[in-house]
């Protein structure tokens, strides 16, 4: 076996040597964990009050401030797409998370002399030049840290393999732990000391993260790049272009099984690749017919004649876009949590004892609160018992742990807007519609129910999506993984923009605005319920794209004999 390609490969920090057995494991993850929590804590510290300081400080509407928000949220989850393809093609993992550690710590210093030492005139543009820069910072880490952190558990290891099937639980616990105590501790500071001593704390919090990633550099397994994916993706497709007049019973003369981790291996011999043939996206299967031409070649043109692994990576790709899409509105509807939900919770009762007024961005750790006691009953009760039932190792499929998930979300937005109509008309008995800056006489603990639900969604659907896209990803597509998945948050959040200016543009025709600056007027439970509709719809289209979902399947060892019934079979239509 090649080790410079082969799946599992680690290498030493400073020699090309592979690492001893002992290192990775939870010894390594645990430095990465501490690190994502750092991070977590940085970024919730600033999204969790972010609208606050439009609204308050730089004077933008309701309305633009939310989609400031969602903007920004969604470009910094798009360009884990960037910094996926850079560590997988060039710099590897290790290397992407140190440079993108660092711009995030640069990013966040920025933003805290523009809201101190920046002139008044200049500080709405270097504000917002701050936080695009931590946009890059998140692009690189986003994607790598959390593969990175599963990458070092040898999934041909037992032992190894056990703990991995609860690290992407606990992992979510960790940096929901640095998210919950952000957003408590750092918008108290915002809201009740100054600005600068919250964006102060989060630059600190980064340079942290910095320091602990470097403690554990001689602990960590690393992977060399692997060369673009993207490369090995067109591949297949142009090959199949061009046997599109080929089949396998006619003029076809055996199917490609060589691979990087084997030689060259024909139909009936024994094969290098493991992943085992299938129906869905059969055009794709000519890219790996070996015709006339190909058997007269001395050497194989990849851009001509690929592997059956190469094509089957191929499809677990394309059967993943589906699922993508399915997810997106559920991101549409997580982003109320740090706009409309916070603007809400500002407009209510929220006095703790004579002197202390909970700031409405705290609320957020409500649903921080409600994964830390989720995911532990999830892991250590539900899937035992689910387990016993279904006889499936994770209890229920990850299919089925998101789409109940977007159930949930759908009842989030019905509860969301049956709270807001009950805040509306106490403000109208109290004759507050006309005056948005008075607290209406609610108490800010009836939004309790929404942002439970909102954390029971999340450990469902968020957590299901991070181990359905690093499990069904090829291995040598592993960060490209994580970005896909987060990217599912940034579309989500550019559609929520949409939603809004579609809501503004059709209510002010009416001369009605859903969603103006003042909420008592406003009809933001209109909203909510336009958004539970489409989650409704968006539900029903995941239910029936995950019908036809098709698992990664591994293949067994088979004689020779085997294989070749099976495969007469396919084309046959009998298997």
């Amino acid at each position: 076996m090649d080790s410079s390609v082969a799946p599992a490969v680690t290498m030493d920090s400073k020699l090309s040597s592979p690492k001893k057995p002992s290192k990775g494991g939870w010894h390594a993850a645990i430095f990465v964990i501490f690190v994502e929590m750092a991070e977590r804590f940085a970024f919730y510290g600033l999204a969790g009050n972010l609208i606050t300081y439009l609204t308050n400080n730089l004077g933008q509407p309701v309305a633009t401030a939310a989609k400031n928000v969602n903007t920004w949220v969604g470009v910094s989850a798009i360009f884990p797409l960037v910094g996926a393809f850079i560590a997988d093609s060039y710099l590897g993992r290790f290397k992407t998370i140190l440079a993108s550690s660092f711009i995030y710590f640069l990013g966040m210093v920025l933003l805290s002399l523009s809201v101190s030492v920046i002139p008044e005139h200049s500080r709405k543009a270097v504000f917002f030049t701050a936080l695009y820069i931590l946009a890059i910072g998140e692009g690189g880490h986003k994607p790598c840290v959390q593969t990175f952190a599963a990458d070092q558990f040898d999934e041909n290891n037992p032992e190894e393999k056990a703990a991995k099937s609860s690290f992407f639980n606990w992992w979510y616990l960790g940096i929901v732990t640095g998210a919950s105590v952000a957003i408590v501790v750092v918008i108290y500071l915002q809201d009740n000391v100054s600005w600068t001593a919250g964006f102060g704390v989060l630059a600190g919090s980064l340079a942290v993260a910095l320091a602990i990633f470097l403690i554990g550099i001689n602990k960590y397994r690393k992977q060399r790049p692997t060369g673009s994916p993207f490369t090995t993706m067109a591949q297949v497709f142009v090959a199949a272009v061009k046997k599109w007049r080929v089949s396998e019973t006619h003029g076809g003369r055996g199917i490609c099984y060589e691979d990087d981790r084997g030689g060259d291996h024909i139909q009936g011999q024994t094969r290098g690749s493991n992943l085992i043939r299938t129906k869905q996206f059969r055009f794709l299967d000519k890219a790996m017919i070996i015709d006339n031409k190909d058997a007269m070649s001395k050497t194989r043109d990849p851009w001509r004649l690929c592997s059956l692994n190469q094509v089957e990576e191929v499809k677990l790709v394309l059967r993943l876009i589906p699922i993508w899409l399915g997810c997106l509105m559920f991101c549409a509807v997580i982003t109320q949590l740090h706009t409309f939900f916070t603007k809400q919770g500002s407009t209510m009762e929220r006095s703790i004892g004579p002197n202390f007024q909970v700031p409405p961005a705290a609320l957020q750790s409500l649903v921080g609160v409600t994964i830390l006691i989720a995911v532990p009953v999830y892991d250590r009760i539900l899937v035992p018992i689910a387990r016993k039932f279904t006889g499936h190792p994770s209890g229920i499929t990850m299919l089925h742990r998101i789409g109940f998930g977007l159930f949930v979300s759908i009842l989030n937005m019905v509860v969301a807007g049956l709270v807001e109509t009950e805040r509306v008309k106490t403000a109208s008995k109290h004759g507050l519609l006309d005056n948005p800056k008075a607290v209406v006489p609610m108490s800010v603990w009836w939004l309790l129910p929404q942002y439970v639900l909102m954390g029971i969604g999340d450990v469902f659907t968020i957590v299901g999506l991070q181990e359905l896209f690093y499990d069904q990803m090829p291995e040598e597509w592993r960060s490209i993984g994580a970005a896909a998945y987060i990217s599912i948050v940034g579309v989500g959040s550019f559609i929520n923009t949409a939603i809004i200016s579609a809501v503004q543009m059709i209510t002010s025709r009416r001369g009605n605005v859903w969603l103006g600056n003042n909420l008592n007027r406003a009809h933001l439970n209109y909203f909510y319920w336009v958004l539970a509709g489409l989650s409704a719809v968006n539900l029903c289209v995941y239910m029936w794209i995950a019908s036809g979902f098709v698992y990664k399947k591994v293949e067994s060892e088979e004689t020779s004999e085997e294989k070749e019934l099976e495969i007469e079979g396919y084309w046959e239509g009998k298997v």
